[in-house]
């Protein structure tokens, strides 16, 4: 049996996906299924993948499993014959990528987690058996048109910003496991109204979902495979599109224009741009929108101060992240800076 974790330097395999011109498929699923013993489910599915060259990053959970992966053409048949052998995932719908160079993921990450998705849900009788209606692209439409829907992203800040639906309320946090409580309460007043849970591939809308109708909410439903099978279906069915910008997505990517339409800002000068960066200052890393002139001018970084830093010689990074131990204003509170930065943008 070959070992059942990678081994490889991430280095080395970045470089190794730069060099390959195999065609990839990207592509994501899930499943709330309970899983007995999810170390063995690991295990068993981790040396199938490897061998068909599956990179990407799974979470396999008593509740489930979530997946984000890339699959080589050659062996897209193959893998989908194995995923539905499995019976609970027999016929799970595969959330295909719509802008896909073959470059999401290097490397094949299988964990097993207290939860495929972290909801900070501790309640022994709240259930996933109990979830909202699924509805298609055609039905979203429709039911939108209704005065009296609310549409409700259960995104993450970021990712609203530079995408979402026409009139979607933002329920405004970093986490999912924050904005969910959050929703309850910004929803009170609408409990017999219908309301609508989206997110990029269904799997958070779901459990939104459910979490709703567990609170009382009686006319709760949430948009099937979410913004990327909406929108894969708005083209097949040839429908009116009702999201506009960019798709954010957790990969090399970082977002799918499904819209010419750019509606969020540069971080740094306030011009329109909907380009997500990691700052290049790696102790930083900040995940931030940066438009092409300011990527010139602050050489991919998020602040002068990390200019400085990303200048200096590797091992005198090193060394100053030693010394820091990480601790410092420069490395710290990366999420919390961006915030900032986003509302002083998008209130300007």
């Amino acid at each position: 049996m070959s070992e059942l974790r990678n081994l490889t330097s991430q280095e080395v395999l970045k470089k190794r996906l730069e060099t390959d011109a195999e065609p990839r498929r990207t592509l994501s699923f899930y499943q709330y299924q309970l899983i007995e013993n999810p170390q063995q489910f690991r295990d068993k599915l981790y040396e199938k993948l490897e061998k068909l060259g599956v990179l990407g990053r799974i979470y396999i959970a008593n509740e489930g499993i979530n997946a984000q992966i890339s699959v080589p053409e050659k062996n897209f048949q193959a893998f989908k014959d194995y995923l539905y052998s499995i019976d609970f995932l027999n016929g799970v719908r595969l959330n295909i990528a719509l802008e896909d160079d073959g470059k999401s993921f290097w490397v094949l990450n299988v964990k097993v987690r207290k939860k495929i998705v972290a909801d900070g849900i501790d309640d022994p009788s709240f259930s996933m058996q109990k979830r909202g209606a699924y509805l298609n692209a055609k039905e979203f439409n429709e039911l939108t048109e209704n005065p009296e829907t609310v549409v409700v992203d259960v995104r993450n800040y970021y990712e609203y910003e530079v995408g979402h639906f026409e009139n979607a309320l933002e329920v405004s946090s970093d986490t999912f496991r924050e904005q969910l409580p959050r929703a309850v309460e910004m929803l009170e007043d609408k409990k017999d109204k219908p309301i609508i849970m989206y997110c990029t591939g269904g799997i958070r809308c779901e459990k939104a979902s459910a979490f709703l109708l567990h609170y009382g909410f009686t006319k709760v439903f949430h948009l099937e495979g979410g913004i990327i099978e909406y929108v894969r279906e708005v083209k097949e069915q040839n429908l009116e599109n009702k999201f506009k910008g960019k798709n954010f997505v957790f990969d090399n990517r970082l977002g799918e224009q499904i819209t010419d339409e750019v509606i969020s800002h540069c971080h740094q000068c306030g011009e329109k741009s909907d380009t997500h960066r990691n700052c290049e200052n790696i102790a930083c890393h900040l995940l931030f929108i940066q438009c092409d002139n300011c990527y010139e001018k602050f050489q991919g970084c998020c602040s002068d101060e990390c200019v400085t830093i990303s200048n200096l010689p590797r091992e005198e990074q090193k060394k100053l992240r030693r010394t820091q131990k990480g601790k410092s204003d420069t490395f710290n509170n990366s999420q919390s800076r961006l915030r900032a930065r986003f509302f002083d943008v998008r209130n300007k």
